[in-house]
């Protein structure tokens, strides 16, 4: 039997007696605990088993150390102990997992590049195959193709080392012709330049000097281009307006390279405005010709007789129906300054929501209009590319800057004159038998009654109405699409043009086609009446002289 002592009889007769206690009081509650937070006398409530449990976590991120600074336990997730793993061997490992031969490769890859190239196509997903690893690199952006041709040219022995002939590797050309070639073609592209200089009175031979004038600069600062990157960043499609009059003079081709180097997903569509102005044979063709590229379609800006604006409509209701993941698309209309981006908004709205005006510069900042529920329009400033190609004159009769803000106006009417013909000018203002455009100003003048002191005529401000009457449509004359990417053209006869439409073959079979669903032309025999047209304006011409 064993004996307590005098300590542990105390601490049991404790123990028993708040048990009693606490026994009591659960009586006289009715059966329920109402002691739960009472504390027993002789137990330790300041340390539970949860608080505890928190505080060994507090020193799990602590490794122990002995007296000589080892580490005797490792903390949690710092042990270096490595566990033995075995990878079970598989054969398919060593297999390929696909094979293609190389004819089916070309036939896809060529099948991809058609696909892409292709206007009327959408890319509407992207797939997570590597696809770059099947498509040709191209030398003057891939890095491999360049080290490829360094290797091949300077050899490493010859470019480092002791042997070595320069300091620095320089990039070469794949062989010798394709050297010649690019030297050739800068040394054309140097003599263009110099010629063009010499022809225009800009420079004496060997040198180009030209200051231009700074109202020539409009449409290229900071502001507007960074007014234009936010419309391209803010727009799922953009809307290219162009003047049916001078479709190429006013493309911007650096905005197009832009968007298909940084956001190829957006769609790119070209909008021929102000077809109006236009024989329906030239729009026809030119909305051929620009269709090659990208999607095209004519239209005249006017709210109440409007053309082509069920098309627009119903090609960007199709784009919407593509993104039918997205609750709405942004649509953003940029271009040359005075081409007619907010004219169009207000046709499509049927009322005027923006500011527009007859001269360039009318709209400063971008704006958002509601077009539907889905669908958003975005007006852009205009924008002027810079090029070292285009003149002052060419700058000034695409309407980018103000005639009043130009010095010596009378300077530009010659290269006017030359675009328009000669019994329409004669129509438009009744006048006749001038020789030089100086004449021509003068006898103006004179029938209205525009003179100065001394009984002079005022060549500038009668240069400046007719300026103002040549790129508001009061003065007739066009383009025709028989022309090169690389100048604005000249005049062409109606048959040179209709023997181009002919030779064309089928384009205007599936022009006709395709009319209501890219927004061409719904008239089939548009580019024949047009012709006909044409004729009947030469032999008036041929009679008159």
């Amino acid at each position: 039997m064993v004996q307590l002592r005098p300590a542990q009889e105390t601490r049991r007769g404790m123990e028993d007696k708040e048990s009693n206690r606490r026994a009591r009081k659960i009586e006289a509650a009715g059966g329920s605990d109402g002691m739960q937070n009472v504390k027993v006398k002789g137990e330790n409530f300041y340390r539970d088993a949860k608080k505890l449990k928190r505080l060994h976590m507090y020193k799990e991120g602590k490794a122990q150390r002995d007296a000589q600074g080892n580490i005797t336990k490792a903390a949690s997730y710092q042990s270096r102990e490595v566990p033995s793993a075995r990878i079970e061997p598989n054969r398919k490992w060593f297999g390929n997992t696909r094979t293609i031969s190389q004819e089916a490769l070309t036939a896809f890859q060529t099948a991809m590049k058609e696909q892409a190239k292709d206007p009327r196509s959408v890319l509407l997903r992207r797939n997570k195959l590597p696809m770059s690893l099947i498509q040709d690199p191209d030398a003057k952006t891939s890095n491999k193709e360049a080290n490829k041709i360094k290797v091949e040219t300077e050899p490493f022995a010859q470019t480092f080392g002791p042997k070595a002939q320069r300091k620095r590797p320089k990039l070469a050309v794949e062989s010798m012709a394709a050297l010649m070639d690019e030297t050739e073609k800068n040394r054309t592209s140097y003599d263009d330049k110099i010629q063009d200089a010499i022809e225009n009175g800009t420079a004496a031979e060997g040198m180009v000097q030209e200051a231009r004038e700074a109202v020539f600069s409009k449409g290229q600062s900071k502001r507007i281009w960074n007014e234009l990157y936010k419309v391209i960043d803010s727009s799922d499609v953009i809307l290219h307006v162009l003047d049916a009059r001078n479709p190429l003079g006013t493309r911007c081709r650096s905005v197009e390279q832009y968007m298909s180097k940084e956001c190829p997903h957006k769609h790119l569509v070209f909008v021929l405005n102000k077809c109006d102005l236009v024989p329906t044979g030239v729009a026809a063709a030119w909305v051929r010709h620009l269709s090659k590229d990208y999607p095209t379609l004519a239209f005249h800006a006017s709210i109440n007789n409007s053309f082509g604006k069920g098309a627009l409509i119903a090609i960007l209701q199709q784009f919407g129906s593509l993104h039918s993941d997205r609750k709405q698309i942004s649509v953003g209309l940029i271009g040359y300054p005075n081409s007619g981006k907010s004219s169009i908004i207000n046709t499509l709205r049927k009322k005027k929501v923006c500011t527009v005006a007859p001269i360039p510069g009318e709209t400063k900042v971008w704006q958002y209009v509601t077009l539907t529920k889905k669908i958003f329009l975005i007006d852009c400033p205009g924008i002027v590319p810079p090029s070292n190609s285009d003149t002052t004159t060419d700058i000034l009769l695409r309407g980018v800057v103000r005639a009043e803000k130009v010095e010596n106006p009378a300077q530009y009417i010659s290269a006017l004159l030359e675009k328009c013909k000669q019994h329409h000018v004669e129509r438009t203002y009744d006048v006749k038998g001038w020789k030089d455009p100086n004449q021509f100003l003068e006898l103006l003048a004179r029938k209205g009654g525009r003179l100065l002191k001394g009984g002079e005529p005022d060549y500038d401000g009668v240069a400046i109405m007719v300026i103002n009457d040549f790129l508001r449509g009061k003065l007739p004359w066009f383009t025709p699409c028989d022309v090169d990417d690389k100048g604005d053209g000249k005049e062409g006869s109606s048959r040179k043009r209709k023997a181009e439409d002919a030779a064309e073959g089928d384009a205007d079979a599936s022009f006709a086609d395709d009319g209501e669903e890219w927004g061409g032309l719904p008239e089939s025999d548009a580019a024949d009446s047009a012709d006909e047209d044409n004729e009947e304006e030469d032999e008036e011409e041929e009679e008159s002289s």
